[in-house]
């Protein structure tokens, strides 16, 4: 008789706490949850015949009770800046895409966190897709396992992903408890163990999740901002509609407080005579205020069927003046990827949408 793989428990889906729980529940001793943790991540092992640190009675019975799945890439795209771009398969309709995004001095891993996003920003790609459902721990820590195997990157030996953001698609806030243990993973000493100023969660401004986060994780935080009046913002980032600025930015100030953050980074994407004034950026400086914050000023990256234009360098580089002589750190991003539509906001995938609606019902009552 075969095994049901059905009732096999996918060891990706638990951090160390859960991985722990689960080995107590087997009769066995914690230790042996850090011992798995480093051959999965540590050592790229996922067969487990040659975790040979564990007896072979604990290796057979895992066999039989447990797997290792990993999403899969379908295709890889390089761009003429290195930048790279894996379609990954998740199941038979959906797949998702990840972005490495190599710099002088660090790494990045841009990871998706859902199918699709329910948020529906109208300058960001990946919400025309609409929206099909969350990823699973296993999926979601399985992009970086994937990527840092593609990268080389084994056993932590010149690591070439130094730094990891929940930028991809989705919204991570939507997905709270697979998100933050896929992070707890990232930041495990017995699996990737990078610290915690360089695994960041960008949110579009979820207020309740970002108490919760507060409360749950020590990350770094970004928010989606893009406008500094509600107005602009309802119809750029339409979740505003429910938490608007002043709630968002006492939240964060709230995140600041508990944490105690170096910073918290606002990404503001720069659109073509929408929000790109100079009055603009001195409002912005002013929402800032009692907030340890840095800015990042995000060229718009056009996408089929937008009408939005970036704004002009000089737009952009005079707004991001008012920024610094207001007394806030400011960087311009430089656009990565563009060739291979990997640059943010482009991330689309292949969706099979269920709805566009927005889920933030269901996170105010997880929070």
């Amino acid at each position: 008789m075969g095994i049901d793989v059905e009732k096999q428990t996918n060891l990706l889906d638990l951090d160390r706490q859960s991985m722990e729980a689960y080995f107590a529940d087997m009769g066995e001793k914690p230790f042996r949850a850090a011992q798995v943790l480093k051959w999965i991540y540590q050592h790229g092992i996922t067969d487990f015949s040659e975790m040979t640190t564990l007896s072979k009675a604990l290796r057979e019975k895992l066999s039989d009770i447990a797997r290792i799945e990993l999403p899969k890439i379908i295709s890889e795209q390089i761009s003429e800046d290195g930048t790279r771009k894996w379609l990954i398969q998740l199941d038979t309709n959906n797949s998702i895409e990840t972005v490495f995004i190599p710099e002088k001095d660090r790494g990045t891993l841009c990871i998706s966190s859902q199918v699709g996003c329910a948020l529906d920003c109208s300058f960001c790609s990946t919400g025309k897709q609409g929206f099909n459902r969350n990823l699973s721990t296993g999926e979601i820590i399985g992009q970086l396992w994937i990527a840092s195997q593609a990268l080389g990157d084994y056993e932590h030996k010149n690591r070439t992903i130094s730094n990891i953001v929940m930028m991809g698609m989705g919204e991570p806030m939507l997905n709270f408890d697979n998100v933050v243990s896929a992070m707890n993973l990232m930041k495990e000493d017995h699996a990737y163990g990078l610290s915690r100023r360089r695994v960041t969660l960008s949110t579009s401004g979820l207020v309740p999740a970002i108490d919760k986060l507060a409360e749950t994780s020590d990350v770094s935080l970004a928010i989606s901002l893009h406008a500094t009046n509600d107005e602009l913002r309802n119809k750029l980032v339409p979740i505003n509609k429910s938490y608007p600025i002043a709630e968002l930015m006492d939240a964060c100030r709230r995140y600041a407080k508990i944490r105690a953050v170096d910073t918290i980074t606002f990404e503001y994407v720069m659109l073509d005579g929408i929000n790109d004034s100079e009055a603009e950026a001195r409002m912005l400086v002013k929402l800032m205020n009692g907030i340890p914050a840095k800015i990042n000023l995000i060229p718009f990256n056009p996408f089929p069927g937008t009408d939005y234009k970036c704004s002009s360098t000089g737009a952009i580089d005079k707004f991001r003046d008012v920024l610094i002589k207001g007394g806030i750190f400011t960087i311009t991003r430089k656009t990565r990827g563009e060739d291979i539509d990997a640059a943010c906001g482009q991330l689309v995938g292949k969706v099979m949408a269920r709805a566009k609606k927005h889920q933030h019902q269901k996170m105010d009552n997880q929070a």
